[in-house]
């Protein structure tokens, strides 16, 4: 991939966030990508390629937002960074001239994607890669549920702590006004925890809540494993009510 870019664009700085994500991972990859894209450069184009479809109709697109252009495959990949990035448009990548010349139907990466970003670092158009498109794959794990008593996500990511990062950002949880709220992880039992500012706010191996350095929610353990305290994994269910 870094070849085909530099083969169109020599000139580009070329950027590896990670190469660390599970296989097939498309919520991870949502999740780090989303991490990371607001730290870089206004006009930064950014690839990510998490594709267990590839070769198959799924589309490849490119998203426009106020800062950064993002390109990959349509299956959610894209969604978290960009939503609340301020969306100016979206393309279906289409035209086979801004490909390379030979498209494989195992590696989009090389063949589609890497070219696609090339391309737009070099200055060519949104309009010379394909039709805009106004719907795009939205999975579950970008869809946060408020009533008025609770809220409903799921877990975006564990990380190396065991901290369980969920879906929730800071803006969902306004209606909580207290510093303590209940929280249910999957089908372990409610939990009562305190929102805090910092992990140290809790004493040793207590459970908190807090708003992590990538703004999403995490249920943590001070000094601990919360994933193995609660049996999180991605996917799993999150419900957060008043006390």
């Amino acid at each position: 991939m870094k070849a085909a870019i530099l083969g169109i664009c020599p000139d580009a700085t070329i950027v590896d966030v990670t190469h660390g994500v599970d296989k097939f991972n498309v919520r991870a990859g949502a999740f780090m990508l989303a991490s990371a894209a607001p730290y870089f450069p206004t006009g930064s184009v950014h690839v990510a390629v998490v594709d267990p479809c590839v070769g198959t109709p799924r589309r490849p697109i490119i998203i426009e937002t106020e800062k950064a252009f993002f390109v990959g495959p349509d299956n959610g990949l894209l969604i978290l960074a960009t939503e609340s990035a301020g969306l100016k448009q979206m393309r279906h990548i289409e035209s086979r001239r801004l490909m390379l010349p030979h498209v494989s139907s195992t590696f989009h990466g090389r063949d589609i994607f890497a070219p696609a970003a090339a391309h737009l670092a070099n200055g060519v158009s949104l309009e010379e890669f394909g039709s805009q498109i106004t719907e795009v794959v939205k999975p579950e794990f970008t869809k946060v549920t408020c009533t008025k008593d609770a809220l409903v996500g799921e877990v975006l990511h564990v990380d190396d702590f065991g901290n369980i990062i969920t879906n929730i950002q800071a803006k969902d949880i306004s209606l909580f006004r207290e510093n303590v709220i209940q929280v249910k992880v999957a089908s372990h039992a409610p939990y009562q925890m305190k929102l805090t500012m910092t992990y140290a706010d809790a004493k040793l191996q207590e459970p908190l809540a807090i708003i992590g350095s990538h703004n999403y929610l995490e249920i943590a353990l001070n000094q601990g494993n919360a994933a193995a305290k609660f049996g999180a994994k991605a996917g799993d269910k999150i419900t957060l009510s008043r006390t």
